[in-house]
This record gives C-alpha cells, sequence and structure tokens, in this order.
C-alpha cells in the first residue's frame, strides 16, 4: 500500500514538473558572444549535476571535443547523425536558482555561420527541442526520486522507531498487568494468612492452657 501511494504521488509531482518543462526562444550571452539560443529548466536539481549530465550527453555524439568551463559547457564540432555528417558547436550556458532549486540552460547551435533558432530548419529545431525537453524531464524526475528514496528512509526510520514505541507500550501495559496479577494474588495471601494466624492464635490459646494443666499436675506430684 505504501508502495503505491509512493509511486502515485511520485508521478503526481513528476507530471507537475513536466507540465512547467517547456522550450522557449530567447538570447544570451555566451563565452563566444550573445547567440540566439533555446531556453529550458531543470528542476530540483544542482547546477553541476546537470552540467556534468548534459556533457555526458553531448559526448553521446560523434565529437571532436566537449569540454566545461565556468557555466558553461561547449561541444566542438559535434556530429548529429539524424542532420548528417556536417559538425556543429554547441554551446551551453547554465544558470542556478538555489532558492527555486532551479538550473536553466541557454542553448545556442552553430551551424557554421548561422545559429539553429534563426535557420528556419524546422526539423532540426524540433529535434533539439526534444532533446532538451526529455533531458530536463529526466534530470527533474531523478533528482525527485533521489529526494523520495531520502525521504522514505527517513519515514522507514520513524516507521521502526514507531513500532519499537508501540511493543514498548504493549509490553508495559503486559507488565502492569502481571503486576496486578501478582498483588491479587499477594493481597490474597495476606488475607489467607491473617485468618490462620486467627485460628493459629486460638489453637495457641487452647494448647498453652493444656501445657499449664499439665504442669498443674505435675506440681502436685511430690
Amino acid at each position: 500500500m505504501q508502495k503505491t501511494i509512493t509511486l502515485l504521488l511520485l508521478a503526481a509531482v513528476s507530471n507537475s514538473f513536466a507540465q512547467e518543462i517547456s522550450i522557449k526562444d530567447g538570447s544570451e550571452r555566451f563565452s563566444s558572444g550573445s547567440h540566439d539560443c533555446f531556453i529550458t529548466s531543470v528542476y530540483e536539481n544542482s547546477k553541476d549535476d546537470v552540467m556534468s549530465k548534459w556533457k555526458k550527453t553531448l559526448n553521446n555524439f560523434k565529437d571532436e571535443k566537449v569540454s566545461r568551463s565556468g557555466d558553461e559547457v561547449f561541444g566542438d564540432n559535434i556530429v548529429i547523425k539524424d542532420w548528417g555528417n556536417n559538425p556543429v558547436d554547441i554551446y551551453t550556458k547554465f544558470d542556478e536558482d538555489k532558492d527555486k532549486k532551479e538550473v536553466k540552460m541557454y542553448v545556442a547551435i552553430d551551424l557554421g555561420g548561422a545559429y539553429l533558432k534563426s535557420s528556419g530548419d524546422k526539423d532540426k529545431v524540433k529535434y533539439i527541442e526534444k532533446l532538451m525537453k526529455e533531458f530536463a524531464v529526466e534530470m527533474t524526475k531523478d533528482a525527485i526520486k533521489e529526494t523520495l528514496h531520502e525521504q522514505e528512509k527517513i519515514y522507514s526510520k520513524l516507521e521502526d522507531e514507531q513500532k519499537t514505541l508501540e511493543k514498548e507500550n504493549k509490553n508495559s501495559k503486559s507488565d502492569i498487568e502481571d503486576y496486578k496479577a501478582k498483588i491479587k494474588k499477594a493481597e490474597d495471601e495476606i488475607k489467607t494468612n491473617e485468618a490462620d494466624q486467627v485460628k493459629k492464635k486460638a489453637e495457641l490459646e487452647t494448647q498453652k492452657k493444656v501445657v499449664d494443666d499439665v504442669k498443674k499436675k505435675l506440681d502436685k506430684v511430690d
């Protein structure tokens, strides 16, 4: 049951972010100058992790070099098979808002004199938008899953502590019942003992008379 609720919660949160994640057009200043670019956001993740993962993503393509410097990842002479054999340069700048837990990505693609956003090549634009969207959604989901895993560990620990407290409470109540039974038994034994003492005292008095009578008889014998 808990696992089902967890999965539903994760799906709901992930879908919520997926709806927020979109690809927008814009312009940004890169190390090579200001360029038209595509913009998206990764949520609940750190800039360092997002940059590292994006560098690996670009390395999956045939490339001459993918480097990272400061807030930027640069893919030099990236060859995307779906676009043919002409290499492109991919500039990606990252900006982190730690309070919002948001990492913005600015991606500019130099086709060789012209930038993709203004090239009018709709198919290539769709390809990059799809690549960026899938990347942003995956990175956001992975971060949420990691957070969820940590929170589940805390929940599991608290659950164990709760079970321990319940067990201790049950044991204490059981001890109380045992003590009550022992007290009741002791009270009954006290009553029986007191009654036996009364009887025994009467027997002692009777026996004392017998002893006294025997002593008197003894005294009378010269």
